[in-house]
């Protein structure tokens, strides 16, 4: 049955839940193109028949001519699905980019294919560049914080990092009071958490 394959992508995108990313389906994938190239062969084989019988392609109402509409919508369809399965991926990367930064934690890096692997470093790259034309840093809180810094307990040994203008060590289980600038990178990398009481 045409198109089963590529409706199978789709509900993999649906049945995730809103924001996570399964593993690239690169066999599924591969399988609609290789249909969307079967579509095609058969839409120009029906089309040949078609102007070697010397018919005219507007008028004619035989079996070639819905075949070749059978076939042509059924490619397109095709085409849809795999824009769609890869639209909602590409979505979900970009917004990974602003929730976890600019280094995508093992786990998530292994379920991207190649391509999309190059999208996350180049929309990152772009974003980077932004932010460095604008010096201003557009992953850190859009609503001013009341107090510039926040109480933070690290949660594994990071060792010692420039912070500003100081140099500080950051101990597995240690607490320190750090401007909210230089804790995000580290809170959105799941290497420390906000320490509240």
């Amino acid at each position: 049955m045409y198109g089963r394959r590529a409706s199978r992508l789709l509900r993999e995108i649906t049945c995730c839940e809103p924001g996570q990313i399964t593993a690239f389906n690169s066999d599924t994938f591969e399988q609609v193109c290789n249909e969307c190239n079967e579509h095609h062969q058969q839409l120009l084989s029906l089309i040949k028949k078609i102007e070697d019988e010397q018919l005219d392609m507007e008028t004619t109402r035989n079996e070639e001519h819905y075949g070749a509409v059978i076939h042509h919508l059924s490619l397109l369809r095709n085409k849809r699905c795999l824009m769609a399965y890869m639209y909602n991926r590409a979505e979900i990367i970009q917004s990974m980019r602003w929730k976890i930064g600019p280094v995508l934690p093992k786990e998530i890096h292994e379920k991207l294919n190649y391509s999309e692997e190059e999208y996350f470093k180049n929309h990152s790259t772009a974003i980077e560049s932004y932010m460095s034309e604008l010096d201003l840093d557009l992953t850190v809180d859009m609503i001013p914080p009341k107090d510039p810094y926040i109480q933070v307990r690290v949660l594994y040994d990071i060792g010692d990092v420039l912070l500003g203008d100081h140099s500080t060590s950051l101990k597995q289980n240690s607490v320190h009071s750090l401007r909210r600038t230089d804790a995000e990178k580290f809170i959105s990398q799941g290497l420390m958490e906000e320490f509240v009481g």
